[in-house]
């Protein structure tokens, strides 16, 4: 495949923001195909030697689910009522939750995968980005299949709110996404970040309102206020499950937040990976 790569300098793109955009924009193109094909690669790959193949996607939220369910029939854990049955809820939640940990996962485990590549050949740093982003709708895919299983399973009434949901479920993997391409930089240098982050996201889980519903006593209730994942996981929990949305002005305000955010994160992605391949390569 031949394609048009942008040999960029960080220091000259900083004091020509209309250069760093045209190049931005310029690589995300040339890198479709590429994208593409490590996708693919990274996909086939992932499944190649294992028995049970793609049933690991829905094993990790189901028996998360049955535990949280578990508990809570046997009354070891009091979460508290439910506006809906609580097996609906936790299974849904967990699945959201699950996809959200995934994406935020996706953009370092790649550019790391690619590390004794970005310092011998030069191609569009964006393909990276993109291959990750389309790992991320794959596994969006299968979490979509685990809540539609819930859909059979309840007997739930599908309503016109379950289109308006794909786009709370977006904005969620965005969120995730966002966030961990602005710590790929970080952590390609360092390891302690890909370490540390999923004792992060497992303490999130817990001061996230997923298998609990949200506080409403002061101080907990700033759990579903202060963290920005709990607007858009509720969003897209309730409008799956019950059709409606209760805080628009929080999941549109952590939306644009989150869109602004995944520019700001492709940026330092773009002005810092020359710097970390030039130290790689020392």
């Amino acid at each position: 495949m031949k394609s048009q790569v942008t040999v960029y300098n960080s220091e000259s793109q900083i004091r020509a923001p209309g250069l760093l955009l045209r190049s931005m924009w310029g690589d995300l193109r040339a890198s479709r195909e590429l994208s593409w094909r490590l996708f693919v690669r990274d996909l086939s790959a992932q499944y190649r030697q294992s028995f049970f193949g793609i049933i690991w996607a829905f094993v990790p939220p189901i028996v998360t689910s049955l535990v949280f369910i578990f508990l809570q029939s046997r009354n070891i854990v009091n979460f508290g009522e439910t506006d809906i049955p609580y097996p609906i809820y936790v299974l849904v939640s967990v699945v959201l939750w699950q996809l959200f940990a995934e994406s935020l996962n996706a953009p370092l485990k790649s550019v790391t995968a690619a590390k004794p590549l970005l310092a011998k050949i030069n191609f569009p740093r964006e393909a990276l980005i993109i291959s990750a982003f389309y790992m991320v709708l794959f596994n969006m895919m299968i979490k979509l299949l685990i809540i539609a299983a819930v859909f059979l399973l309840f007997r739930l009434e599908l309503s016109w709110a379950v289109l308006l949901s794909l786009v709370a479920v977006l904005m969620l993997s965005l969120l995730g996404f966002a966030t961990g391409l602005l710590l790929t930089p970080v952590g390609m240098l360092y390891t302690d970040v890909g370490t540390s982050i999923p004792i992060v996201v497992q303490l999130f889980f817990f001061v996230t309102p997923v298998v609990y519903p949200p506080p409403e006593d002061f101080p907990f209730s700033l759990i579903a206020v202060l963290n920005p994942i709990s607007p858009l996981l509720i969003a897209a929990r309730d409008l799956i499950t019950v059709g409606t949305i209760n805080n628009l002005v929080a999941f549109t305000s952590v939306s644009i937040l989150t869109l602004a955010m995944l520019f700001f994160a492709w940026v330092i992605y773009r002005l810092a990976l020359p710097i970390i391949i030039e130290r790689m390569s020392a």
